[in-house]
């Protein structure tokens, strides 16, 4: 049998990495962090325990893989529509109907990082910093919006909104996990963009008083 070239072992190990990513998400979702493991991992992606440790150093970092991942499709839902698509607040709700279809799509970054996040540990898993680190990334992203569609808000006001609006984007996200199928989180997010945009507007208007 010829050996394999270069370019072929590289195809085989991003398809390798991306099965043991795929395989992660479905044990994770199954049975949240402490019940993922390698070994668990190895079974569902048919690869073996020593394959796993030629991409990922342990659990943690093999977590913190799945979190970017998701993220990186999930942060390209995150991007204002141009002016030519309408209103502010129709830019606003389809950029919100957007991310939304992307976490019911690719849920594993919220899901496994709010597990985390709400996790106290002597010794921080990397994954969580990963999830804090890229939620302040979300959050810088929601600072510009806020700042392009309603420029005469104060800072506090822009600090203040981004907030709410993650929080209320946490919120949604676990009635879905919750409730299923039976929230429709498109829905409920263009109703919280609605929200955040009318307050947003209300507190610029009493600023310029």
């Amino acid at each position: 049998m010829a050996p394999q070239t270069p370019r072929k072992k590289r195809a085989n190990g991003v398809e390798s990495r991306q099965r043991i990513l795929d395989a992660t998400v479905e044990i994770a979702g199954e049975r949240g962090y402490e019940g993922t493991s390698i070994a668990a991992v190895s079974t569902k992606c048919g690869l073996p325990a020593s394959s796993i440790y030629w991409h990922f150093k342990d659990k943690d970092d093999l977590i913190a893989a799945v979190i970017e991942r998701s993220f990186e499709t999930w942060l390209a839902a995150v991007e204002l529509p141009g002016e030519e698509t309408g209103t502010p607040l129709e830019r606003l709700t389809g950029m919100a109907a957007s991310v939304a279809k992307s976490l019911v799509d690719a849920p594993d970054f919220l899901r496994l990082g709010l597990m985390l996040a709400l996790e106290r540990r002597p010794t921080e898993p990397r994954g969580r910093a990963v999830f804090l680190q890229v939620r302040d990334i979300a959050g810088a992203k929601i600072v510009e919006m806020a700042r392009t569609l309603v420029p005469t808000l104060d800072e506090e006001s822009v600090r203040l909104l981004t907030a709410y609006a993650i929080a209320g984007a946490d919120g949604l996200f676990v009635q879905r996990e919750i409730h299923g199928d039976a929230v429709d989180l498109v829905a409920m997010f263009e109703l919280h963009a609605e929200l955040v945009y009318a307050a947003a507007v209300r507190m610029a208007a009493k600023g310029e008083e």
